[in-house]
């Protein structure tokens, strides 16, 4: 088992993050629909949806979102969000979805980058080009590699959430952060990591246009401000389909 497939389908995750600011991600759902346009009843996939969060919100909207995520325990929860125009399914990003079917492709808040070679990676990219309708676009909203690199603190931190302890370290290991995680509960203690892979925007504009993708613009933070390598945030990619 990989380390997302375990982490990801644990209640421990689910508990860890219970805290995510909603109305930052609302607005950065928003700023981004109002940059994009999207016609009436565009197809939306959100690639790595989680919970359903994100394609909740967007088919408040009024689109025709597919939320899908590799989370078994995600989608199950996903599921009871489930609407005329929003759907959610098990599924492995690393292959298409439905080919030549959705106008938009959302990948966001660092759900990209958990693989251990570039081969899965590009595979990925790939797949999202082969979901887009022609002329369709994606987004990728990843973190700044080089902004992380000069901030990471390499110790540990420790959280008590509901009487369980979650102690974590984060180091960076062969270009990809790790972050180690330690779950105490009833002193049981259940070991799981995070690792994310340090790309910038040229290792994903080389995948792009190996992809058949030309990359559109890159914005710094979730109010779309330009991208900045030394300070931005954020690193949040628009590529088009070319086909």
């Amino acid at each position: 088992m990989e380390w997302f497939e375990d982490w990801f389908n644990s209640p421990y995750y689910h508990l860890l993050y219970s805290h995510r600011d909603e109305d930052e991600a609302n607005l950065f759902m928003q700023n981004l629909l109002h940059k994009l346009a999207p016609a009436a009843h565009s197809r939306i996939l959100d690639l790595a949806c989680g919970k359903g969060r994100h394609a909740q919100f967007m088919a408040s909207k009024g689109f025709d979102v597919i939320g899908v995520d590799l989370s078994e325990n995600s989608i199950a929860e996903a599921l009871m969000k489930s609407a005329p125009n929003l759907q959610f399914f098990e599924h492995d990003m690393r292959f298409p979805f439905r080919i030549n079917y959705f106008d938009y492709v959302f990948n966001l808040f660092t759900s990209f980058g958990y693989f251990d070679n570039q081969r899965d990676e590009l595979n990925t990219i790939k797949a999202i080009a082969l979901n887009l309708k022609p002329q369709g676009t994606v987004v990728i909203d990843f973190l700044n590699a080089n902004k992380v690199l000069k901030t990471l603190d390499n110790c540990t931190e420790s959280k008590v959430i509901e009487g369980i302890t979650f102690e974590w370290n984060k180091s960076v290991v062969n270009e990809c952060v790790i972050k180690a995680i330690d779950v105490i509960d009833a002193g049981v203690v259940h070991h799981y990591k995070e690792q994310v892979r340090l790309l910038e925007a040229h290792d994903f504009e080389t995948y792009f246009t190996l992809a058949g993708l030309r990359l559109t613009a890159i914005y710094g933070d979730y109010n779309l401000t330009p991208f900045d390598v030394n300070h931005s945030e954020r690193l949040i990619m628009l590529a088009q389909n070319q086909a």
